[in-house]
């Protein structure tokens, strides 16, 4: 049997926080609370989206899938991190880790696309308002996050493919706090700049490449919105896309100093931080950010929170 192949039977070590036990305990707690926050304030987004006929739009369509994105993204990974701290035995088979990094990749590259889309969403609504309904019916933009999820998918099928056939040549300690691709690279006993090398091309085009299509984007849009003569509609316009933009800036700064950072002897650490927040904290900063700064979502949440308690009287 092959290295490669026996790798199939084995359990990983999941290092976490192993060399500072002091920290377990602290960082159960911001975990658990965050992801508590996050699926409230996800599944809070996609009930008052679905529920409130006014919120029948693209951009809530579109909001609705980034909501069922980060759901799915930390469920696939802050459960596991919660049992990890508070067991001993801090291992994963060899099929959950294989999972938990398909499954993240795919939600991770998805996104990618879906802010994209987001972006065009938001250029078409204000610099071609005549056209937006022809533009953005409903066919379209459910097409348009099919393309998303789709290219997501099929890009992780690729990336972890070429990942899994590596030989890993008896390691099984991963410093690490979920199965991440730079991770099990560093697991690694033959040279990996190969796959590096790919790793960075793609990275380039699922990061770079849409950050500069909503750079265009925005920057049309600025050009739009300063024509508006109300300053209640610039301040409403600069308010719907400020939120969007927020979460570019949080998705791929992170995203990018993951996997475009050039390695140096801290970077390892400083990944592991980076990883936490993207997958931890990211998901849950999202519908704080487009409750807050939204007054539709916050009079729909209203409303169905008096429906909620009318119902029950």
């Amino acid at each position: 049997m092959s290295v490669a192949n026996e790798s199939i039977s084995w359990e990983f070590i999941l290092l976490g926080f192993s060399d500072r036990p002091w920290l377990e305990l602290p960082f159960f707690v911001v975990f658990l609370v965050s992801y508590i926050l996050t699926i409230f304030g996800n599944i809070m987004i996609i009930l008052v989206s679905r529920l409130d006929s006014k919120l029948h739009t693209p951009m809530y369509f579109f909001l609705t899938n980034l909501s069922l994105l980060d759901l799915c993204y930390t469920t696939s990974i802050v459960p596991q991190m919660l049992v990890h701290i508070c067991s001993t035995r801090k291992v994963i088979s060899y099929g959950s880790c294989v999972a938990q990094l398909f499954i993240s990749l795919s939600l991770g590259c998805t996104e990618c696309f879906l802010l994209v889309v987001m972006s065009i969403d938001r250029f078409v609504a204000i610099c071609r308002p005549l056209l937006y309904s022809v533009l953005m019916h409903q066919r379209r933009c459910f097409h348009l996050a099919a393309t998303c999820w789709i290219s997501g998918f099929s890009n992780s099928v690729l990336h972890s493919t070429w990942t899994l056939q590596i030989p890993l040549c008896g390691h099984k300690k991963m410093d690490h706090f979920f199965c991440e691709i730079p991770a099990l690279l560093r697991l690694s006993c033959v040279d990996t700049t190969a796959i590096e090398s790919e790793l960075f091309f793609i990275s380039v085009i699922f990061l770079l490449i849409p950050v500069t299509l909503i750079l265009i984007s925005y920057g049309f849009i600025v050009q739009a919105v300063l024509r508006i003569r109300s300053a209640e509609g610039r301040r409403k316009a600069f308010g719907t896309c400020g939120s969007h933009l927020i979460v570019v800036v949080l998705f791929y700064g992170t995203g990018t100093y993951m996997y475009l950072q050039p390695p140096s002897p801290n970077s390892k650490d400083r990944g592991k931080m980076v990883s936490l927040f993207y997958g931890i904290i990211a998901p849950m900063l999202n519908p704080l950010i487009y409750t807050l700064r939204n007054k539709e979502v916050k009079g729909a949440f209203k409303k169905l929170m008096t429906r909620v308690i009318l119902s029950r009287k």
